[in-house]
């Protein structure tokens, strides 16, 4: 049986990854210092708080582990423009430290968890994992520079990854009931829900785009097809395959105006919203195509309607409301 340390675990797409890896019959630790995760969502899980810039304490963790699938980063655009050196510490300067540990107790398979902000505005939809990095904020930067190291690494030092650039990963998975709950949530279909529960009008940024509708046009991914493919990669490099990198999504695009009519449809509640301006950097449309993915590992989504993934996030969103009103 394989084991895997999964970095930043307590997480949304960390926690949900790391229950469909066990499923699949590996042994899973999980390392998270909770800044932003639930150390809930690491019940049942050898847990371990820790960050991963302390090298030190990490060898002794990664002895006997066959590789690791690296979770361990902040990840909201926003936040990232307003502190880069907080992102650029986190996801970059940390993650060195992760692999300096891994280098030392000779753990040379990780999987990557990347993102489509490497791609920056792409000029055209569907992307592929041929399009240039040209990321447009701190975010996608630190990613693009994680990438690189990892590139060096393969080179130099016989270390193998895959990063899988994420789009827009949303959905709580039925199984485990492991759902977004970032604070603070930046996710579309969570603010949604939570402005059907205050009342409070969510802001739509941008009505004026070159779409059918004139909102942004983004790839949804459910979550569970998201973890999916964290395994379908963590084979691949057990069995020996090379580096590469592999963008995850669906291949629709849905525009936030088609999400909140299936919220609004899911919940039969009518969702609070104003129009505002657009946002820097905001692309009218990201879409992937992830025909690599799925000719060479095998991948499919299994989740790729959108009225499904508003009903599994609704599904989670219920219980929790159900937990507060208990409380």
């Amino acid at each position: 049986m394989p084991k895997i340390l999964v970095t930043g675990g307590a997480g949304y797409i960390g926690s949900n990854t790391a229950h469909r890896l066990r499923k699949h019959g590996f042994e899973v630790a999980i390392v998270d210092d909770l800044s932003r995760g639930h150390e809930r969502n690491t019940t049942g899980f050898q847990f371990h708080k820790l960050n991963i810039a302390d090298t030190k304490a990490l060898v002794p963790l990664l002895k006997g582990v066959d590789a690791v699938v690296h979770f361990a980063a902040y990840i909201s655009v926003g936040e990232s423009t307003q502190k880069p050196e907080l992102y650029f510490a986190n996801n970059v300067t940390a993650t060195v430290g992760l692999l300096t540990a891994m280098i030392e107790a000779d753990v040379k398979r990780l999987v990557f968890s990347s993102t489509a902000a490497v791609y920056g505005l792409p000029p055209e939809s569907p992307i592929t994992e041929e399009a240039p990095f040209a990321p447009v904020n701190p975010y996608g930067e630190s990613k693009v520079m994680v990438e690189k190291i990892l590139g060096w690494l393969d080179q130099f030092r016989e270390f193998r990854s895959i990063a899988l650039r994420y789009f827009n990963a949303c959905g709580a998975d039925p199984e485990t009931g492991l759902g977004e709950e970032h604070e603070p949530e930046t996710h579309l279909i969570p603010l949604l829900f939570r402005a059907i529960q205050t009342g409070q009008p969510v802001t739509i940024f941008g009505d004026d785009y070159d779409t059918p509708d004139g909102t942004c046009i983004r790839d949804y991914i459910h979550i569970v097809d998201l973890a999916e493919a964290h395994v379908v990669a963590l084979e691949r490099l057990l069995n020996g395959g090379e580096s590469d990198a592999f963008n995850v999504g669906t291949g629709t695009g849905h525009s936030v105006l088609q999400v909140v009519r299936a919220v609004e449809e899911v919940t039969g509640k009518k969702v609070p919203r104003k129009m505002g301006p657009r946002r820097d950097g905001d692309s009218p449309a990201l879409v992937a195509n992830s025909g690599k993915l799925k000719n060479a590992l095998g991948w499919k989504p299994q989740y790729g309607d959108l009225k499904r993934i508003v009903e599994s996030a609704w599904g989670f969103e219920e219980k929790r409301m159900n937990m507060r009103a208990g409380a």
